[in-house]
C-alpha cells in the first residue's frame, strides 16, 4: 500500500469474532488525516530540499499537532490545470506567450503527469482535457484563440452575456477536475489580471475549494497599464490574486515586475521540490468550521509555503 494512500481520510474497521457462531459485530472508527503539500525557501528565496520530518512543526488553531506521515513529494505525478483569462484585456498577452507556456509545460510534464487547460471569459471552456502532451494543450489554446468555441464547458451552464468569471473558473476547475484525484501533486496555474465580474462563486469559495482539495495555486498577472499606471479596478484584481495564491501555498508573479521565463523556472523548481505531511487533528469535530493551520520549519531563516487552513467537513 502506498504512503500517499494512507494520507487520505479512511475508515478503520475493527471486528471482534466470537467463538460461537454469531453475527460479527463491527465497530467503525473514522480517522481524518489532514494532508498538506508544501515547499520551503531560505532567506534568499532559494528552494530548500532534503529536510527531515523533525525540522517541521504543525499547529492547528494554535494547538500543536503530531505529524503522522512525512515524505518528499517530488516522486508523485503532477496534475496541473492551466487557467487562461481569454477576456479582451488578456487575449493579446496569452497569444504573445504561447511558446513560453509550451516550453514550461514541456519542462514540467513527465510521462505520468497530466495537464488540462480552461479558457474563460463569460464561459468556461475545457480546451484541452487531461494529457501529458504539452503540444496538445497548446493546440487547444490556439484553436480557442482562433475563434473555435465548440469546446465543452465546465460547471453549470450560466447565462452570462458579458463578463469575466475568474472565480468560477478556479472553483469548477478544482471541483470537477482535481478534487477527486489522489496520490498526485495538484496545481492550478492562472493567467489573468484578477478582474472578476461574472461568477456565481466568490473569492472565498475559490480559496475554500483549493484548500480543501490541497491545490497549490500560482498566478501570472498581466495588467494593461493606462499611461503607465493601474486604476482602482486593477489594484483590486492584484490583491485578489495575491490572496488566492498565498492562502493556498502558491505565489503571484507580476509580469511587469519580473521575467516570465524566470517565473516559470521558479514554479517548476517548487513543483519538483515539494514535501508532503499529514496529521490527525486533535479536534475531531466535523462542524464545517474553518481551522487555521500553521506549518513552520524549525531551522532559522526558512519560510514554508502551504495552505493556511481548511474547513472541517
Amino acid at each position: 500500500m502506498s504512503l500517499r494512500l494512507l494520507l487520505f481520510s479512511s475508515s478503520l474497521l475493527l471486528s471482534t469474532l466470537f467463538s460461537r457462531a454469531q453475527d460479527v459485530p463491527v465497530i467503525q472508527v473514522e480517522t481524518h488525516l489532514i494532508d498538506t503539500t508544501l515547499s520551503v525557501r531560505d532567506a534568499e528565496g532559494r528552494i530548500v530540499t532534503g529536510l527531515p520530518q523533525a525540522d517541521f512543526t504543525v499547529f492547528e488553531d494554535g494547538i500543536p499537532q503530531k505529524i503522522r506521515f512525512f515524505a518528499h513529494d517530488n516522486q508523485l505525478p503532477l496534475s496541473i490545470g492551466v487557467i487562461i483569462d481569454a477576456s479582451g484585456s488578456q487575449e493579446k498577452f496569452v497569444k504573445e506567450h504561447e511558446k513560453d507556456i509550451e516550453a514550461f509545460l514541456r519542462q514540467i510534464l513527465e510521462p505520468n503527469d497530466q495537464a488540462f487547460a480552461v479558457c474563460f471569459g463569460n464561459h468556461l471552456r475545457l480546451v484541452s482535457d487531461s494529457t501529458s502532451s504539452a503540444p496538445a494543450i497548446i493546440d487547444g489554446i490556439r484553436s480557442f484563440d482562433k475563434g473555435n468555441t465548440e469546446f465543452p464547458e465546465i460547471g453549470p451552464k450560466e447565462k452570462r452575456d458579458l463578463g469575466t468569471a475568474l472565480y468560477d473558473a478556479v472553483f469548477y476547475s478544482i471541483t470537477e477536475k482535481l478534487a477527486t484525484i489522489h496520490q498526485r501533486r495538484k496545481v492550478l496555474l492562472i493567467f489573468s489580471d484578477g478582474e472578476e465580474n461574472s461568477s456565481e462563486h466568490d473569492l472565498l469559495d475559490a480559496i475554500e475549494a483549493a484548500q480543501n482539495a490541497d491545490v497549490l495555486i500560482y498566478a501570472i498577472r498581466y495588467t494593461e497599464l493606462k499611461h503607465g499606471k493601474m486604476d482602482a479596478r486593477d489594484r483590486y484584481g492584484m490583491r485578489a490574486l495575491d490572496h488566492l495564491t498565498t492562502q493556498t501555498g502558491g505565489k503571484t508573479f507580476d509580469f511587469h515586475a519580473t521575467n516570465l521565463r524566470q517565473d516559470f523556472t521558479e514554479i517548476a523548481g517548487d513543483l519538483h521540490s515539494l514535501y508532503e505531511l499529514a496529521y490527525q487533528s486533535t479536534n475531531p469535530t466535523r462542524d464545517g468550521a474553518y481551522r487555521k493551520v500553521v506549518i513552520q520549519a524549525t531551522r532559522p531563516g526558512l519560510t514554508v509555503r502551504a495552505r493556511t487552513g481548511y474547513y472541517a467537513r
